[in-house]
């Protein structure tokens, strides 16, 4: 027994050896160059595209098993003036054999240096690096299902051990041209460097470059990877610094990387400008602001949670300007996008993000400028949404608005706004809304209510005139169809009312208009002091039918006089069409005024346009009156022509 085992061992022993010598002596008398054309033309086979490889191509078999050459070609596919697509001057690596026998891997050296790539879009919109069709035929694509399983089971490596002694890539570059842009970008002067390479240990990672002669730098931990992949968590510490501008940290773990991958991350990015960032990529900021100021200054911090199913962020703190607003969402079921969101807003100044306004008159539109490409509502109609947000102070349109609160919930193209809360000068306005693109042209509806909001301080803000004074109350219910001006105009409908209590009409004198046609139409000098119509309630009901706005009976009480307005302001035809109907009012008893107030009562037409509004006495109706009046009043024997020219006399003043 003994004797057998000696000469297994010899035998053994003996193919060892007559391996290891074979292993040493084969790369000694096999010519590598020999098969360098074999080579090639098998690469150009399976590519389709150009490849060429240095004369310097070597190959080791033991104890290192390793090749190495130099000037590397893949070159690009017909269609692109650019030839390369990937050249490499050097390349080496070394891997122990003997470990791989118990899946263990040596490498002792593995090095690239001066890689370079360039990826080219070209003028149709085809990109170099994709497959040229008759080679996707020859090839096929692989089939659903049909990819292999990771070997070593789920969660687990195929091998027991790695260790890498030198793992370098040094002075890499990638070009990237866009033919349909006439776009150029460069990162050059690329180098990566992976220390403590292993499956026990955290992997220290060192990567350098520059973009655009702008200094890019990625450094950090990754691991440790095998202890990691068995608990399903691999640790992940990186920070990122850009273009001297940009500083961003991530910190948290990858998640079962082999299996369903996901991320479970901190996420930092400090303060920084938007506008400083896109000046050292040498480029103009795509966004004009009426604040040229605004954008300035952005920070970020947010814990990232994702895999291929869900993706949610939690504890989110974004600082723009001046504003910080803390949020948080949740998405799930993308290809039916499931989104919820909460957003709480501390201030903002709206009016500083908006595009500033042109002082250039609009061109002149053509019939072929005029077509608009019909919108696609496919998108939000696949859409499950249930968001809340939440603005402590904004200023839109110059006005100044507290406590935003916005309820917004949308389903099967179907979003809905309920409820809408704010509060402002004073007031208050609630109510709802909705905003319908389950079919293809849109449809909206809006219930508002405002309450005791000042309308002074509002209108001073917002055009900066003093035009009205007065406790605000509205009722709004408007629904309309479209998503361009015109057709929404067009199907604008709706009812409601406008009361203001206590208040007055700034610029306008209805009392002195009325009774003193010849001053308040600017037939005699006006006097110097700013004319108004003061009163205790002005209430305007209206209707709205295919844009035509209507009130069959506007009030105005004031001390002085009572006034009924009637007519309808077309928003389609943008004209108006209303007549002012005075009444005195004859003492102010009780207000400790017993002066009887008389003078003739003059309507007032209102017509013209909304650009050019016309306002003018109606004479001739007023004239009537007065002379019926005073032939039923008189006890004088004048005759009707006497009194009518003492009427016309008082009309137009003496």
């Amino acid at each position: 027994m003994k004797s057998t085992l000696k000469w297994v061992a010899i035998v053994v022993g003996g193919l060892a050896v007559v391996i290891i010598a074979a292993m040493l002596i084969i790369p000694m008398f096999i010519d590598v160059q020999k098969y360098k054309p074999v080579i090639e033309s098998k690469v150009v086979e399976a590519t389709g595209r150009p490849f060429t490889v240095g004369d310097d191509l070597k190959l080791s078999l033991f104890p290192w098993a390793g090749i190495s050459f130099s000037d590397l070609r893949l070159g690009n596919t017909d269609g692109f003036s650019e030839k390369e697509f990937v050249n490499v001057k050097s390349f080496e690596v070394r891997v122990k054999l003997l470990p791989l026998i118990s899946k263990e891997i040596e490498i002792k050296r593995f090095v690239v240096d001066e890689p370079r790539i360039v990826l080219v879009k070209n003028k149709t919109g085809r990109g170099n690096w994709e497959q040229p069709k008759q080679q996707q035929k020859q090839t096929g694509a692989p089939k659903p299902g049909t990819t292999d399983a990771p070997p070593g089971g789920a969660g687990g490596l195929p091998i027991n051990a790695l260790t890498v002694g030198n793992f370098s890539i040094s002075n890499g570059s990638a070009l990237w041209i866009d033919h349909t842009t006439d776009t150029r970008k460069e990162i050059k002067n690329l180098n990566l460097v992976l220390k403590d390479v292993s499956l026990e240990k955290p992997v220290q990672v060192k990567f350098t470059g520059e973009l655009d002669n702008k200094p890019l730098a990625i450094e950090g931990t990754v691991g440790p990877v095998g202890s990691g992949l068995e608990k399903g968590v691999v640790p992940l510490d990186l920070s990122l610094n850009a273009l001297k501008q940009l500083a961003m940290k991530l910190k948290g773990n990858l998640e079962n990387p082999a299996t369903t991958p996901g991320v479970d991350l901190d996420i930092t990015v400090e303060e920084f400008s938007p506008r400083e960032l896109v000046a050292a990529l040498g480029q103009t900021f795509p966004v004009k602001t009426t604040d040229p100021k605004a954008l300035s200054s952005v920070a970020l911090k947010a814990h990232i949670n994702a895999d291929a199913k869900r993706a949610s962020i939690s504890k989110g703190v974004l600082n723009l300007d001046q504003s910080q607003l803390n949020f948080s969402a949740t998405a799930s079921q993308f290809s039916r996008p499931n989104l919820k969101f909460d957003l709480s807003l501390d201030k903002i100044d709206l009016d500083r993000y908006l595009p500033p306004k042109s002082d250039s008159p609009p061109a002149e539109k053509t019939p072929a400028k005029d077509k608009k490409t019909k919108t696609d509502y496919a998108p939000l109609r696949r859409l499950v949404l249930d968001g809340l947000i939440k603005i402590a102070q904004l200023t839109v349109s110059k006005a100044n608005v507290q406590d935003v609160y916005l309820k917004i919930n949308a389903q099967n193209g179907v979003f809905n706004l309920d409820p809408m809360k704010l509060n402002m000068y004073q007031g208050n306005a609630n109510g709802k809304a909705v905003w319908n693109v389950a079919q293809d042209i849109p449809a909206s509806s809006l219930n508002l209510k405002i309450n005791n909001v000042q309308a002074e301080p509002l209108l001073k803000d917002m055009l900066a005139k003093d035009i009205l004074q007065g406790s605000t109350n509205a009722d709004i219910n408007l629904s309309m169809r479209g998503d361009e001006p015109e057709l929404i105009k067009k199907t604008l409908n709706g009812k409601g009312y406008l009361k203001f209590n206590d208040g007055a009409i700034i610029g306008i004198d209805l009392a002195a208009m009325v009774r003193n046609v010849a001053t308040a139409f600017g037939l005699t000098e006006k006097a110097g002091e700013r004319p108004k119509t003061d009163f205790t309630e002005l209430d305007i009901p209206y209707t709205i039918t295919n844009g035509a706005v209507n009130t069959p009976q506007s009030n105005l009480k004031s001390p002085f006089i009572r006034v009924i307005a009637a007519g309808t302001a077309d928003l389609v035809k943008e004209t108006l069409d209303f007549r002012v109907e005075p009444k005195a009012v004859a003492t102010l008893k009780g207000q400790g005024d017993e002066a009887q107030r008389g003078g003739l009562m003059v309507p007032v037409v209102v017509s013209g346009t909304f650009s050019s509004p016309k306002f003018r006495p109606d004479v001739s109706a007023a004239a009537k009156q007065e002379i019926q009046k005073q032939i039923l009043e008189s006890k004088e024997g004048q005759s009707i022509e006497k009194k009518a020219g003492n009427v016309l006399k008082g009309i137009l003043g003496n």
